[in-house]
């Protein structure tokens, strides 16, 4: 079973070592319990990479994830808290949930591009509270994802508020292919690594 995680892991890392566009900015985050709101003592854990780029309207979302204790059953970006860093915001992608992300299992990885110039990218609330057009969302999601405000959020049948979480971080600059290919490969060793210290 590990060995098959891991495997997908590093699927998911090498789908993630391909994306990157001049003018995007990227953003990773490592998920877990902790981070949930309120926390909780899930073994699980995840890391993703997030790439949005406002001006050709690219949002790319890659996620990989181990160790849930419940089934997964949803997982998309919130946005935006105050202050940034803590508490709950609503949903600001694509509901109930990111299309074609791996449900009813604990182990997973998951990619996907979205055009954000689309309606159907964005959470109709989302929208709405932000001038009820894309141009809107585009705008507060980016401010939301620069401040440290907006989350991922992996739930599952044990945890419908959801089961592992964390704040997305901006990359200090946009890495050049070799660099992002280079943290594509690193990121199964980081995941491993965390579980072990977890279990210890």
């Amino acid at each position: 079973m590990k060995l098959r995680t891991l495997t997908m892991t590093a699927a998911a890392c090498l789908l993630m070592s391909a994306m990157t566009a001049a003018s995007a900015t990227n953003y990773t985050v490592i998920l877990n319990g902790q981070n949930e709101a309120p926390s909780n003592s899930s073994p699980g854990i995840g890391a993703a990479i997030i790439s949005f780029d406002a001006s050709s309207h690219i949002l790319q979302v890659n996620v990989a994830f181990s160790g849930l204790l419940g089934d997964s059953s949803a997982a998309h970006i919130h946005c935006c808290t105050a202050p940034p860093g803590s508490g709950t915001a609503g949903v600001a992608t694509e509901t109930p949930t990111f299309g074609g992300f791996p449900l009813g299992i604990h182990n997973g990885a998951y990619t996907n591009t979205y055009d954000t110039s689309l309606t159907a990218s964005w959470n109709n609330a989302f929208l709405t509270a932000n001038g009820g057009t894309t141009a809107g969302a585009e705008a507060a999601f980016t401010a939301g994802l620069n401040s440290g405000a907006a989350y991922l959020n992996i739930h599952s049948s044990l945890y419908p508020a959801g089961e592992i979480r964390g704040f997305l971080t901006p990359v200090a600059a946009v890495p050049e292919p070799s660099s992002m290919a280079m943290l594509g490969l690193g990121l199964p060793a980081v995941l491993l690594m965390a579980r072990r210290r977890r279990k210890a």
